[in-house]
């Protein structure tokens, strides 16, 4: 009887490293899908509880590793399409330091090279001014590179998020020409019916009347002639302006340069239209012309009270920056949404319902005829603000 109870020990003993070893592989499985690591499976000969045990820890490694593998097939179509992605994209932590960039970022500001690690200021201080001009200013907006037919425009669009617990900052910068240009041309379609429906309302009242006024002629009766001269000379009056309207925008003349006193345009500009003069008003006289630029700031500041905007939020500010005169109308309205930024600049395009679409036109190529750009950009708190960029 002592004989079997060594033996007995023996087996005991057995049995409990096989199942030592067991808890040993278990727990080992367990850091290793913890570390993200599921290519490991556990086998146990026997036909016990352990084996459910051992059997439902292998069903889940092998569902880790599937969904591991579909995730990892996600990440690399979504890698590959945001890589290939026209759209430049660039991701910017709260110091500023780039940890992500695609192929059009990097081809965009860095000639195709590598972006991670920089500094967002250390890439600014490389780029052209434009775009470093609506990097600094935030927000959403619009600003073009290069100039007449080599001229590229751009829409910056902004986006914070918390990632791993860090703020993190999206820009995105999206290439608007081709589109632009593709708008362009049904805008200069619908700009061929609207001047064809106008002439069509004007000439044919007129050609109506001018037969009338024969046939009382014709007949001796005078009488309704001054009534009819006069609805004539309205329409032909009003057929004039419509034309001309459109003609100050396809003949814009070179600009006369001349010296102007800020303060003396100022208070003339105030005298048409209100706004509140924000900051200070430079001291030193500019060169420009002065009727071209109050034709700019009046469509300008006109646009602002027109967007909804409380007539007492509609401000201009004046300042130098970078080497630049920067002339901002800013309003309170509703602001632009993406669709309205990417289009409003295009000659003819509008959202108002009798809008010509030569405002901000207009003031463009005001702008662009001075050796400048215009931009412009949603504000925080809501609102618009339309700048005027020119040389010193």
């Amino acid at each position: 009887m002592l004989c079997l109870v060594p033996l007995a020990v023996i087996t005991i003993r057995a049995q409990l490293q096989h199942q030592l070893s067991l808890y040993r592989a278990l727990t080992g499985t367990v850091t290793s899908y913890r570390d993200g690591d599921f290519s490991f499976s556990l086998h146990w000969p026997q036909n016990d509880e352990l084996s459910d045990l051992v059997a439902a820890h292998n069903e889940l490694g092998h569902v880790l590793r599937e969904q591991r593998l579909g995730l990892v097939q996600r990440e690399l179509l979504l890698d590959t399409m945001v890589q290939h992605t026209p759209v430049a994209m660039l991701l910017v932590t709260d110091n500023d330091a780039i940890v992500f960039a695609n192929l059009a970022a990097r081809q965009l500001v860095n000639e195709g090279r590598k972006l991670e690690g920089l500094h967002l200021p250390e890439l600014l201080a490389r780029v052209q001014p434009a775009l470093r001009d609506a990097m600094g200013r935030g927000g959403d907006g619009l600003f073009t590179i290069g100039d007449s037919e080599e001229e590229e425009v751009f829409h910056l669009a902004r986006r914070s998020f918390s990632l791993n617990g860090r703020p993190h900052e999206l820009l995105l910068l999206r290439q608007l020409t081709q589109e632009l240009r593709r708008q362009e041309v049904q805008t200069w379609k619908k700009v061929i019916r609207v001047i064809s429906h106008e002439l069509n309302n004007s000439l044919a009242p007129l050609t109506s009347l001018a037969h009338s006024g024969a046939e009382l002629v014709r007949r001796g009766q005078t009488e309704r002639l001054p009534q009819i001269l006069a609805t004539i000379e309205e329409r032909t009056r009003h057929l004039e302006s419509f034309i001309l309207g459109y003609a100050r925008f396809a003949k814009l003349p070179t600009p006369r340069l001349e010296q102007q006193d800020w303060r003396a345009f100022l208070a003339a500009l105030s005298d048409q239209v209100q706004f509140k003069l924000q900051g200070e008003v430079p001291e030193e006289a500019h060169a420009f012309d002065a009727a071209q630029m109050e034709q700019a700031l009046l469509n300008l500041l006109k646009n602002a009270h027109e967007s909804g905007s409380p007539p007492d939020e509609v401000g201009l500010e004046l300042r130098r920056q970078q080497g630049m005169l920067r002339i901002e109308v800013q309003d309170r309205g509703p602001g632009m949404s993406e669709a309205v930024l990417a289009n409003a600049l295009v000659p003819f395009y509008s959202t108002k319902r009798s809008g010509t679409g030569l405002g901000l036109a207009l003031a463009r190529e005001i702008a662009e005829a001075h050796g400048g750009r215009i931009t412009l950009a949603n504000r925080e708190g809501g609102g618009l603000a339309v700048t005027l960029i020119l040389p010193l």
